[in-house]
């Protein structure tokens, strides 16, 4: 692009030179032949001259756009955080001629693909697929043609091309573009552009997954399954800050295994931990998908429910009593749960939210075991008399 620059300047030097040339010619000679002759040179390099700045205009263009590309394509590698990387990628391939809209398809573990798109809803949206019969395609192009039915066919994807995403030749997904011009079609450029995106994109995305899953198995109990400690604290202390920032409701639940120590020493320390197990696995059965389900140490856990009130608690704690308490836990038999909830008050922090669930839950121990105390107001103090509680029991 450089080079181009250059020879573009150097023409439309050599052409004002030459018209400078010709009018102090026309100024030593007379005669209407010799100024009609001049005249027309003159008009000639005149329109080569304004061809020239047209095409210095498009190539000072040209040469903006490439940079800005190469300024994401060397951005892209700079994080290891999996939504920047694909964010970028996605602007990346957005900046093609004629491209509308993006869309990455990566494979999951588990067989649920992680699917991000830009200039287009990510929900639902399906990737450009391969060859049926498994061949590995260089790149894939596809058009779309639709019935007159159609309300507005110029804002409907007509065409698209997608290359896969390689790493030592393991395909982890595809990247695709789409264009909205019926008359764009995707040729080789196109296919070499997108596949130097993609040699830049591919290991940003594997480092962004290795740390990702890094991340996942660092937030998780290695026992249960469910979340730890640690990140049990960092998230209350997020929810809890957007809940007093935002005025929204937010609700804790802590609860234990009743006469848990007893067990463990009866049946094994092994044994106790299947039971811990099994116990984490119906946890994650009744939680709701906005839940946050972690194990805060020994058979103590807790469940942090975003946007909900104590009574959106309670109805949790009877869906855990049912599902730990109707039917045997390993060698341990049935089991009962105690529970204590509390709600977001305006003074709270992340702390002294936890410690009245905390001490609710014992409460609820006090009264029983078996059942779920409500806390009070805080500095109130409580009776075993639950009448007289600043919060509320039940039992099974």
């Amino acid at each position: 692009m450089d080079h181009s620059l250059i020879v573009i300047v150097a023409a439309l030097g050599g052409c004002l030179l030459l018209v400078l040339v010709l009018v102090w010619l026309v100024s030593r000679r007379s005669g209407k032949r010799a100024d009609e002759r001049v005249g027309a040179v003159v008009q000639t390099l005149e329109k080569r001259m304004d061809e020239l700045a047209r095409e210095l205009a498009g190539a000072v263009e040209r040469a903006e756009e490439e940079g800005r590309r190469s300024r994401f394509l060397g951005e892209i590698a700079g994080s290891i955080d999996m939504d920047e990387v694909l964010a970028r990628t996605l602007e990346a391939g957005s900046r093609l001629d004629g491209v509308d809209a993006a869309l990455i398809r990566l494979e999951g573990a588990e067989g649920v693909p992680t699917v991000a798109a830009r200039g287009l809803a990510a929900d639902g949206a399906e990737a450009i697929a391969g060859p049926p019969d498994g061949s590995r395609a260089r790149a894939i192009t596809v058009s779309y043609r639709y019935g007159p039915e159609a309300e507005d066919p110029s804002g409907l994807i007509h065409g698209g091309m997608a290359v896969p995403l390689e790493d030592n030749g393991s395909r982890i997904g595809y990247l695709a573009v789409y264009t909205r011009d019926a008359a764009r079609r995707f040729g080789d450029e196109d296919v070499r552009e997108l596949e130097e995106l993609t040699y830049r994109a591919t290991p940003a995305i594997e480092n962004a997954q290795r740390f990702r899953e890094a991340r996942q198995l660092a937030d998780l109990d290695a026992l249960t399954g469910l979340h730890n400690r640690r990140y049990f604290h960092e998230t209350l202390a997020r929810e809890v800050a957007r809940g007093q920032r935002y005025n929204r409701q937010l609700a804790l639940i802590v609860f234990d295994l009743d006469d848990f120590k007893a067990i463990n020493d009866r049946i094994g320390h092994l044994s106790g931990d299947a039971v811990l197990a099994e116990t984490a696995e119906r946890v994650r059965d009744v939680v709701r998908s906005a839940d946050i389900a972690c194990r805060v140490g020994g058979d103590e856990f807790a469940v942090i429910l975003p946007e909900s009130s104590t009574a959106d608690a309670d109805q949790l704690y009877h869906r855990l009593r049912g599902a730990v308490s109707s039917r045997p836990v390993g060698l341990a038999g049935k089991l009962s749960i105690s529970a204590g909830i509390a709600d977001l008050l305006p003074d709270d922090n992340p702390t002294g939210f936890f410690e009245r669930a905390d001490e609710a839950l014992y409460r609820a121990k006090e009264l029983g075991k078996g059942q779920v105390f409500q806390a009070g107001t805080p500095g109130l103090s409580a009776a075993p008399d639950a009448s007289q509680q600043p919060g509320t029991a039940s039992s099974q």
